[in-house]
């Protein structure tokens, strides 16, 4: 999900819109057919990205745009995911959009709104990405999307500091790590964790990607692929167990939530007011992605403040036993609405390595592309992201959510682990995510 830290779902409205959204489409566009669009020197494109995000992002593309004579209008929106598919059924979608879910994608494509990638840009993302990330926007045989940015998820933030004064190494597996929780508790009587699902489009996002690196880190790739199809269901055991085992830190009432409250106050917590607990001491650890370091200082008088030498550095979650941890990716994807020349050269150009390296250099992201360089971002923590990635130790895979359709993954999934964390039964909150699944 994230880049996956930016989704909201209000349960009721959220299934609404979507229902509203995805509903009949018999006037709906075909997707394959011949040029939609006007090249008129100017494509828009809307997505989820705000502040920081869609200023880097504007700034990326300022010289293409430039030296090629297009102007690119940007909008981004916290609601985005939620106004999409209304606006592509009211015939009013933008030329481009910037989806941070892949499920969201191919429900839009298979009733015919998004037009497949352009020959010209499929073979930019055919050589740029590997199959893996092409196949997630791929619906029955044909891709709708380029891959545009990612996220590495389940990064441990933690203080250095913390650990040398305990004497303790950075945990190896989840075990040691529920210990060094109860260590950090024991000996400080402060609370160890600080967690902040509330965002103004994510509320729970981060939860769901807490428990789904814990199914992928128990069961493997087997059971998470079946479980993101439905082929398993919430409420079989496996996935429960996922969600207790997430709970040993989310649940744990001594464990979090740092200065904030019990752990009820992690819905109503922000990313920002974490970072600034992690910073100030409050906290020593919390489960984030690569993407959370745009919410901490990116230099203390000229000393980068998230590296190995500074007061903040982070490790993968690790898995259940001692070895190569597998790890869940979040990803951002730009599919057309329509495929005019202009909109084309802006398409190609977003899924090129020349882009990618130009949005690394700026700092605060990562691309998936097969020939980015570790060193082509300024912060540490992206470098180590993609010398993870491009190691290949493991194969990764992409947050559950994201791969599951949208009313499950940017609905009801959601909101179940704001009410799990409110403190709903699992068993109720898995099967009330069971019966939204859409029957095919």
């Amino acid at each position: 999900m994230m880049p996956f830290s930016r989704r909201l779902v209000t349960p009721i409205v959220a299934l609404a819109i979507v229902g509203l959204a995805l509903g009949g489409c018999s006037s709906a566009p075909g997707s394959t057919g011949g040029t939609t669009g006007t090249a008129d020197g100017t494509v828009t494109i809307e997505g989820p990205l705000i502040g920081q995000d869609a200023k880097r992002l504007e700034q990326s593309w300022a010289g293409w745009e430039k030296a090629n004579k297009i102007t690119i209008k940007y909008t981004g929106s916290a609601n985005f995911n939620e106004n999409i598919g209304g606006e592509a059924q009211q015939g009013n979608a933008p030329d481009l959009a910037i989806f941070e879910q892949p499920g969201l994608i191919n429900d839009l494509a298979s009733r015919g709104y998004i037009r497949t990638l352009p020959s010209t840009v499929q073979s930019t993302v055919d050589k740029t990405f590997t199959s893996q990330w092409v196949g997630y926007t791929t619906v029955d045989g044909k891709d709708y999307a380029a891959p545009l940015l990612s996220t590495v998820n389940g990064w441990i933030f933690y203080s250095p500091s913390a650990l040398a004064k305990l004497g303790r190494k950075v945990p190896t597996n989840w075990s040691q790590l529920l210990t060094l929780s109860g260590q950090l508790f024991g000996v400080s009587h402060q609370v160890p964790w600080c967690e902040g699902f509330d965002s103004d489009s994510s509320t729970g996002s981060l939860g769901a990607s807490f428990v789904s690196d814990m199914v992928l880190r128990e069961y493997g790739t087997s059971v998470y692929d079946k479980w993101v199809t439905h082929q398993i269901k919430f409420n079989s055991p496996d996935i429960l167990n996922g969600f207790a085992d997430a709970g040993e830190v989310l649940q744990n009432e001594d464990w979090v939530n740092a200065g904030f409250g019990g752990a009820s106050s992690i819905n109503t917590t922000t990313a920002a007011q974490v970072a600034q607990a992690l910073e100030s001491g409050k906290c020593q650890l919390s489960y984030e992605p690569s993407s959370f370091l745009d919410d901490l200082p990116t230099t203390t008088n000229g000393v980068e403040t998230v590296s190995p030498g500074g007061p903040i550095w982070a490790f993968l979650l690790p898995p259940i036993k001692a070895g190569s941890a597998p790890y869940t990716e979040s990803g951002d994807f730009i599919a057309g609405f329509s495929n005019d020349a202009d909109t084309v050269k802006v398409q190609n150009y977003l899924a090129s390595l020349s882009w990618a390296n130009t949005r690394m250099k700026l700092g605060g992201a990562m691309s998936p592309a097969l020939d980015i360089s570790p060193a082509a971002s300024p912060n540490s923590l992206i470098n180590a992201s993609v010398v993870l990635v491009q190691a290949a130790v493991t194969t990764p895979r992409l947050s559950a959510g994201d791969l599951m359709p949208a009313v499950v993954g940017e609905g009801t999934y959601l909101s179940g682990i704001v009410d799990w964390i409110n403190g709903t039964p699992v068993q109720k909150v898995a099967t009330t995510i069971d019966s939204s699944w859409p029957s095919k």
